[in-house]
């Protein structure tokens, strides 16, 4: 199969654009506006701190020789992750972090994990004290946590072969964007025909997706923040208050994280909340005093949805590891069971904007690509899915803020004759179409 693209004039950039500095001019502004930026950071602003962020980055990529970049992906990142997920699998983050915030030595640490001193590497991420001596920083220590170390088994070794293989699918497939769920890049780096959980199932991963799914979201502000979206004004009011209605479902919810910090903001809501997964996930959810507010329910979101007339059916990174057509199948399930003009869809996703989209959201979007043959989708792909080809109406698109997830509202309709729809009107559903 030829490439995309076949370049037949030489190419004249030299040895010297990959040795010199990327931008060198751009320096000077660079560290002015981080001058100036951590004074910003005295009001605790999340905002003023990711701008900072982005600045340094900059900053670095503009020293930095396209020589030194190169080396940095193809030696350090790797290495990186590989340090990363043996301290996973040996035990040493979790070792280091009960032996407190204090030098270790390397020997000691090797001979309480019963490995090879020489297989301990730093990579940057612990702070060296002394020769083979080092400090847990505030990463490493970080990594101790399920929901913070589950990402590198579950996304750079079930995930790594898919984008390093990449470009040999694409070229493979005439460089066509991957839409069908049963043919992704993660398929054929894997030389399988089963999908990511399924994989991820088979391999003993999808407690570390799992715990993945309760560490990404953490540090951001959760939609049911009342500053984020009113949910008093938006759910509870008008909600059924019978103590056997269902007030919440939380479709492909995982362990019930949402769920559970939704009753944390809002502990008195009318009604049940209950998460839905596959048997073998809400099977692993361990009843305790914290989550007995929860009803668990196996479900698979492509059947039938078995409860009928919520009050919302809520979707937290769902539908982005599906194309097109399967979301579709999700969606429509969810709106047979609706109660026209009273239940709601609420869609936790990104949405991207026409520009400057955050690198967090473009990256995932590139790990949606090449793992599951899917997509992170704007404003105009949530309208032309959700409303063209399922029928349901925005009512609104509440925004977090850069590099949060956005909550799209949206309504079944009912079918309704000019009154009642200025009805709709003055209640502020004043995009709602009418079926």
């Amino acid at each position: 199969m030829a490439k995309a693209i076949e370049i037949e004039e030489p190419v004249t950039v030299t040895v010297a654009t990959a040795t010199s500095p990327s931008n060198l001019a751009a320096v000077p502004q660079l560290i002015k506006e981080l001058a100036e930026g951590v004074g910003c950071l005295e009001s605790g602003c999340n905002e003023a701190r990711q701008a900072l962020v982005t600045q340094a980055r900059s900053l670095v990529q503009a020293l930095e020789t396209p020589r030194e970049t190169m080396i940095k992906h193809c030696w350090a990142q790797p290495a990186v992750f590989a340090a990363i997920l043996c301290g996973n699998e040996c035990g040493l983050w979790k070792l280091m972090a009960k032996n407190g915030d204090k030098p270790q030595k390397v020997k000691e640490l090797a001979c309480a994990l019963g490995v090879d001193p020489v297989l301990l590497s730093a990579m940057g991420y612990l702070l060296e004290v002394g020769e083979d001596e080092y400090k847990p920083t505030s990463f490493s220590l970080s990594l101790s946590l399920p929901i913070m170390n589950g990402g590198y088994p579950a996304l750079i070794t079930m995930g790594g072969p898919s984008f390093i293989n990449l470009h040999e699918y694409e070229r493979s497939r005439n460089w066509k964007n991957p839409t069908d769920a049963k043919d992704s890049p993660l398929m054929h780096a894997h030389k399988t025909d089963l999908n990511y959980f399924d994989l991820a199932a088979s391999r003993g991963y999808l407690e570390d997706f799992n715990n993945h799914m309760g560490g990404y979201r953490q540090g951001r502000l959760p939609w049911m923040a009342p500053e984020f979206v009113p949910v008093q004004e938006v759910l509870i009011k008008g909600a059924d208050q019978s103590p056997d209605a269902v007030f919440m479902v939380d479709v492909g919810g995982c362990l019930g994280h949402d769920l559970l910090e939704f009753h944390r903001y809002h502990p008195t809501v009318p009604g049940k909340l209950i998460v839905q997964d596959l048997p073998q996930v809400v099977g692993s959810i361990i009843p305790s005093e914290e989550n007995k507010a929860l009803t668990p329910m196996a479900h698979n979101f492509f059947e039938e949805q078995p409860i009928k007339g919520a009050r919302a059916y809520y979707l937290h990174s769902v539908l982005h590891d599906w194309p097109d057509d399967r979301a579709e199948v999700i969606v429509g399930r969810i709106k047979a069971a609706m109660r026209p003009g009273y239940s709601k869809l609420l869609i936790n996703e990104n949405v991207i904007p026409r520009t400057d989209a955050y690198w967090e959201t473009s990256a995932l979007d590139l790990v949606m690509l090449s793992q599951l043959s899917a997509q992170e989708r704007t404003e105009r792909d949530w309208r032309d899915l959700v409303e063209g080809r399922c029928g349901l109406a925005i009512v609104k698109i509440w925004s977090g803020g850069r590099g949060v997830e956005s909550l799209i509202e949206y309504l079944f309709p009912i079918r309704a004759n000019p009154v009642d729809y200025k009805l709709f009107q003055i209640a502020g559903y004043n995009q709602i179409l009418l079926t």
